[in-house]
């Protein structure tokens, strides 16, 4: 059957292209967001693909494969390939073919108690695979199932036949090497209640304004806490810079009421969330810390980053500070900007699987493709909103993207032919017009509060010098920081100019333009967050720019920064520099809504 209106084409590659300028184009884009990932986003057709970990992060919020298909069937243009159709079922149902159920405590031959717990199957056929893995024998053993007392969570009758034992320190590690083979587990052991702590949110802040939750806030919270009970309490909340995912992490703590371990980027980060802890819930200053480079202090809510837990005196010696994970009794343990989650947070995140946890994000996108890590050792996805409909309620402000595109100077062009890729991307990066082209766009918009946003600190120097504004950067004082994100708030400077460290967890709420001049390679989640830094709510409408070179390796590199925004349904509009006079287009409204590059 043909519905020649309908947008979305279904290939047998398992790849979906959407058209754009279909009259449903948005309302599918907005349905295909839980289960599958946008590849490229050129003017007219979008590719989607549809992955086994797209499909797994749905099932685990209680999206089925049976929804996904009739997803697909609604605004399908043709008949689906059935191909397709028998993958997706087939792939969305392996979740949940896996379960880790716990087990009964056993004695060792010294007399001392072992914690152990079942892998379950209700498939012969998973099992015998399995069984027949080296990878999986180093930490699973065949065994006969025993009930432990008042079990938690009902086994059938297949489960009990096809059983394994693990170690309950293994239980992450399996987790993780049996998503690699292609088997999600689905994770019912209950958690351990950490030691208790009366968290209540206010209803007016500390500092007297009016305090609600919005209602996603609380349906976001919701969907990770759950009925408390196995398989709840653990996984990931995906919403856009500006939406208050921190407000969400706090709601958490005011349902579960326990010692709480936050985990963020740096040390301004830190400091946010202890002001917004002391603004909108009722804890006091004393049951706060900071767990940092500059003060480490335990307390039952601590603060602490990632950099801290991961430093450690010799290359290859022992992380000293990962102590912090097993200390205090934590009942909860919030992961602030999951998508950054460092490889050696990863290794002890394996360990501390028996504790409630909440991953906080912009992006799931990872460049390394380590989200598999995130899903399997933090938790899977358990709610998300697209952007644009959180636009649309004004709970995050209009955005507008721009691509402002123009030459090399001559004297730049021979140095660049010959040059190697990466040294390419800097002499694009680096165009001595950028200079220029930002000082116009400042002289543009005097009324707007404006982030200067780069890669090369060189660069960045410059552009400080030339616009006279302040500078952050990796090696600005903590101190210093602080004194200038919070005279940018005050108004008292219009204009910043900062590195990549103000990527993440930076509360700028009135930032309503930011000028990109160079970033990290073709990086999706850092133009994510890059955009995210002016999405704060405000009456105008925030533009993000991008500088790029043309006919570089910049443009290739940005076309791949814009996918995880053009899959929000973020238009790019560009602009061709040629002097001054080419920003006057912008005055005019976009005449292609709703178009990506």
């Amino acid at each position: 059957m043909i519905n020649a209106e309908n947008p979305l084409i279904v290939q047998s590659d398992r790849t979906l292209l959407l058209d754009v300028h279909a009259p449903r184009a948005e309302e599918c884009r907005n349905a295909l967001i839980p289960f599958a990932e946008l590849i490229r986003s050129p003017e007219h057709l979008h590719t989607y693909q549809i992955s086994p970990l797209s499909l797994w992060n749905a099932a685990s919020a209680g999206f089925t494969g049976a929804q996904a298909l009739e997803t697909l069937r609604e605004f399908s243009r043709y008949e689906i390939p059935q191909a397709v159709g028998v993958w997706i079922s087939e792939t969305a149902e392996k979740f949940g073919k896996l379960r880790l159920v716990e087990a009964p405590k056993e004695k060792n031959e010294n007399g001392q108690e072992e914690e152990f717990l079942y892998l379950v199957s209700t498939s012969p056929f998973v099992f015998k695979q399995i069984e027949a893995n080296p990878y999986a024998r180093k930490q699973l053993v065949p065994c006969d199932y025993v009930a432990p007392e008042n079990a938690s969570v009902e086994l059938t009758e297949d489960e009990k036949k096809f059983c394994f034992c693990l170690l309950l320190v293994d239980r992450g590690t399996v987790k993780q090497n049996l998503l690699k083979l292609g088997w999600p587990v689905k994770d019912d052991v209950p958690l351990v209640d950490g030691a208790s702590l009366e968290i209540n949110l206010r209803e007016t802040t500390a500092a007297g304004k009016p305090f609600e939750i919005r209602g996603y806030q609380k349906e976001g919270a919701a969907a990770l806490v759950g009925d408390k009970g196995p398989g709840t309490g653990f996984g990931t909340i995906v919403l856009p810079c500006g939406a208050g995912k921190t407000i969400v992490g706090m709601t958490i703590m005011s349902m579960l009421k326990t010692n709480t371990l936050i985990v963020t980027t740096n040390i301004t980060a830190v400091h946010q969330w202890i002001d917004e802890l002391l603004d909108k819930t009722d804890l006091t200053k004393e049951q706060i810390s900071e767990y940092t480079g500059e003060s480490k202090t335990i307390s039952p809510v601590t603060v602490a980053t990632y950099q801290i837990l991961t430093w450690r005196p010799e290359k290859t010696g022992p992380y000293p500070h990962f102590d912090l994970f097993r200390k205090n009794n934590w009942g909860l343990i919030i992961y602030d900007e999951v998508h950054m989650l460092p490889a050696p947070v990863f290794r002890v995140a394996a360990e501390i699987q028996a504790v409630r946890r909440v991953g906080l994000t912009a992006t799931l996108v990872r460049e390394d493709g380590c989200e598999g890590n995130v899903f399997s050792l933090v938790g899977p996805k358990r709610y998300d909103v697209p952007w644009k409909e959180l636009e649309k309620a004004k709970w995050i402000a209009t955005a507008e993207c721009v691509e402002v595109r123009f030459g090399l100077p001559m004297d730049r062009e021979i140095e660049y032919a010959v040059a190697a890729t990466r040294e390419k991307h800097r002499i694009a990066s680096e165009n001595p017009l950028k200079v220029q082209i930002v000082k116009e766009l400042v002289e543009k918009y005097p009324e707007d509060k404006i982030l200067v946003i780069g890669q090369f600190l060189s660069q960045l120097d410059e552009l400080s010098k030339e616009l006279g504004a302040p500078i952050i950067t990796g090696k600005t004082k903590n101190a210093e920081r602080d004194k200038i994100y919070a005279d940018f708030r005050a108004g008292n400077i219009h204009v910043l100019v900062v590195s990549k460290v103000a990527n993440f967890a930076i509360d700028l709420p009135d930032a309503s333009i930011a000028i990109q001049v160079s970033g990290t390679f073709g990086s999706r989640q850092e133009e994510a967050q890059r955009l995210g830094r002016i999405l704060r709510p405000k009456e105008r409408t925030s533009r993000f720019f991008t500088l790029i070179t043309k006919n570089s390796v910049e443009e290739d590199f940005g076309t791949n920064r814009q996918k995880f925004l053009a899959e929000q349904g973020y238009s790019y509009r560009i602009i061709r520099y040629n002097d001054k006079s080419s920003f006057d287009e912008l005055d005019e409204p976009l005449a292609l809504e709703g178009c990506g590059l």
